[in-house]
């Protein structure tokens, strides 16, 4: 399957409002970012971000380090749009088009590191232990790592693709004894159709790179 051209053609034939995932504000992801100890300057990206508002809460809450990854031009197409409308600062976002797995990321650049809803499409283990390497890379010694997940009851399926599903415990395990827990939880995640999505989020610091 080409990943590209099925993301492409989500967001070109859904409104961006409309897909599964849409959160009008990303208060729990948000929540946290605030929460870790890195002031306003922190570089953080969001990995996966689609067209998520997390770039405008971020932006809204003083943030101006930010980098937004897909692998869908059409989705940041569409955020870059959202921002311009709302006359929000895109001069202080990085854009990246590009598949995680493959992206040229800098080395030890990040403070905190976001993906909501990626990791668990990862699943064959080849591709888990390099995501993990991605972060390892391009996190900096002592950065935040934030994954969130559908969690044990969550759904099968997502945008037609088979997913992982996890449970705090494996969702810290995919990622080794290095990142060390700070918090973890879950999340009621109410779709546009009005339906309710069981995620789990857990929050880590990486001891060493």
């Amino acid at each position: 399957m080409d990943k590209h051209a099925h993301w492409q053609s989500i967001y070109s034939e859904k409104d961006a409002t409309q897909v599964s995932w849409f959160q009008e504000h990303a208060d729990t992801s948000l929540r946290i970012i605030q929460q870790s100890g890195n002031n306003k300057t922190a570089r953080v990206i969001d990995v996966g971000a689609g067209a998520s508002p997390l770039v405008d809460d971020l932006l809204n809450a003083g943030y101006h380090n930010i980098d937004v990854l897909d692998i869908s031009a059409e989705a940041l197409a569409i955020a870059r749009q959202r921002l311009d409308d709302h006359h929000k600062h895109n001069q202080n976002i990085t854009w990246h088009t590009t598949d995680i797995l493959t992206a040229k990321l800098p080395p030890q650049h990040y403070d905190v590191w976001h993906d909501r809803a990626v990791f668990h499409f990862l699943t064959d283990e080849v591709d888990r232990k390099r995501y993990v390497e991605q972060v390892c890379h391009a996190l900096k010694p002592g950065g935040k790592v934030i994954i969130s997940t559908f969690g044990p009851d969550g759904p099968l399926k997502c945008s037609g693709l088979p997913i992982v599903r996890y449970d705090h415990d494996s969702l810290h395990g995919e990622f080794g004894a290095e990142f060390k827990l700070i918090e973890h939880g879950q999340e009621d995640h109410l779709t546009p159709d009005g339906s309710v999505q069981k995620f789990v989020y857990c929050y880590c610091k990486m001891e060493s790179n």
